[in-house]
């Protein structure tokens, strides 16, 4: 009797005890060993997650990236002065992500969602992990959708369409942010959303950028994603993620979004910088091996959707800062084979006062012709061509060697095609504008008028096009022009240059 009792009072008690245990919260915490710049070694978490974030004393908000058997390397997201070794820490079970959603069109974040504008909190209907799988390739539909630049020379000759990745590259202070904030100021009344993500820049040149994106209204349509030059390198490491996570939330509802990375040069840096304070191995230029991975892995998430999933798309354009001219060296030659394209803005056409200076030559859209309205198509090969030759011979008669008639037409229609091809920043020209001028430029219509003359020539053929509603409506419903449409507006180009010719 007394053996069943105690049996009973035993298992009363052991009830009880696992009771306690279910209700209790269990929380894995660890000890900072070790701080460096951006990051920190942490001991005691034994079963932390990849990306898994972890939170400091101090509110500070690190990123698990190294899974060594005894220790962690964590990369800090936030101020870590007052970080110091033997500090508790503790997981908090969630990976890294950001919150998503319409309230962030029209203001300034960082990496990690947190407003930097003075505008208040911003209302998050849902949170994205910062890393997430490419869609697969059955999900993806052709890039066919032209997105127009507002750029003549980009628009003409290295088209871009939506779900693209063009690759901007150039040396230092040549006008590669210009192309892409001319892009982005060109979405505006074209249901486009835009995400600049700064990474590792200067306040000042930020500054500059919000500037002019709120003086011409492009704040409407656009986010911008800002890692400064004196945030954490991790911050400016996890910056082209998150943004391209808040670019998939409004492409998965199938919207078209544009996203400019400025500049993963910057992104490559830092990313080096981490790699050899968490003593992974380094290898070529110091960069570690996986360097290619971390670009490919981002990139691949640009994309044109199928219809029945949407069809939304996400065009990336990521800018990349080449030393001398030098577009073989470890980082440009990983981008330049990651991505479908790239726009090369040289700094011998920059110095000689051609704006924007792209280098037709260097200059490449894999995807072709395919993203072109079909009325750019019947104008632009000849235009290239032209171009090209202009280039080539260009050379021999600054010789002074005696050139023929041909030759001297091509050289003629040359240096018009340049001048034509010049444009100020923040004035992208709308793609009527372009096809109206470049029809008439191939036609020959402005081989007799002066250079001095010909923006005037330019801006008068430009206001014809967009009243010539027979184009417009051509060029809209993307058909090629027809001859009896061509003869006309061509004839009323002749009768309004008449002027201005020699």
């Amino acid at each position: 009797m007394l053996k069943e009792q105690l049996n009973r009072f035993d298992q009363i008690v052991k009830d009880a005890l696992a009771e306690d245990l279910n209700k209790m919260d269990v929380e894995e915490m660890g000890q900072v060993v070790s701080l460096d710049r951006g990051i920190a070694i942490v001991d005691g978490l034994k079963k932390v997650k990849y990306q898994e974030l972890i939170q400091f004393s101090n509110g500070t908000k690190g990123m698990a990236f190294n899974l060594d058997p005894d220790q962690v390397g964590v990369l800090l997201l936030g101020e870590y002065n007052q970080i110091h070794a033997g500090e508790v820490v503790k997981r908090t079970y969630e990976v890294a992500d950001i919150p998503v959603g319409r309230g962030f069109i029209g203001r300034v974040i960082n990496p990690l969602g947190e407003p930097m504008d003075g505008k208040g909190m911003i209302k998050s209907t849902d949170r994205f992990s910062i890393e997430r799988e490419a869609p697969p390739i059955l999900d993806r539909a052709p890039v066919i959708e032209p997105l127009q630049t507002g750029i003549k020379v980009i628009d003409a000759i290295v088209p871009i369409g939506k779900g693209q990745r063009e690759l901007i590259l150039g040396d230092r202070q040549t006008g590669k942010t210009a192309i892409a904030i001319d892009t982005i100021l060109n979405q505006q009344n074209k249901n486009v959303i835009c995400i600049y993500c700064a990474i590792g820049q200067q306040i000042s040149s930020i500054s500059k950028t919000i500037d002019v994106l709120e003086k011409s209204g492009a704040m409407e349509h656009t986010i911008l994603v800002i890692a400064q030059a004196d945030d954490p390198p991790g911050l400016s490491y996890v910056a082209p993620y998150a943004a391209t996570a808040l670019g998939e939330f409004f492409m998965d509802k199938g919207e078209d979004v544009l996203i400019i990375y400025d500049d993963l040069t910057k992104h490559a840096r830092s990313y080096r910088e981490l790699s050899l304070l968490l003593e992974r191995p380094p290898g070529r230029e110091a960069y570690p091996g996986d360097i290619f991975y971390i670009h490919s892995r981002l990139l691949e998430r640009s994309t044109h959707l199928k219809e029945e999933l949407g069809g939304g798309s996400l065009t990336a354009l990521p800018i990349i800062e080449t030393q001398a001219e030098n577009i073989s060296a470890y980082i440009p030659t990983n981008l330049i084979s990651i991505t479908d394209g790239q726009i090369f803005v040289s700094p011998k056409i920059f110095n000689k006062g051609n704006i924007p200076a792209v280098s037709i030559g260097a200059s490449v859209s894999r995807v072709g012709g395919k993203t072109q309205l079909a009325a750019y198509r019947s104008i632009t090969s000849a235009l290239k061509l032209t171009y090209s030759q202009f280039e080539e011979m260009e050379i021999f008669a600054s010789f002074g060697t005696k050139l023929d008639d041909e030759t001297k037409q091509i050289l003629n229609r040359g240096e018009r095609i340049r001048k034509i091809f010049n444009q100020p920043q923040f004035e992208p020209v709308n793609v009527i504008k372009q096809i109206g001028v470049f029809l008439a430029l191939t036609e020959g219509l402005f081989d007799n008028i002066p250079l001095d003359d010909l923006e005037k020539a330019e801006k008068l053929v430009g206001e014809i096009a967009l009243e010539d509603t027979g184009l417009n409506e051509i060029i809209y419903e993307n058909q090629q022009i027809d001859e009896t449409t061509k003869s006309d507006y061509l004839e009323r180009i002749r009768s309004v240059l008449k002027e201005l010719v020699v």
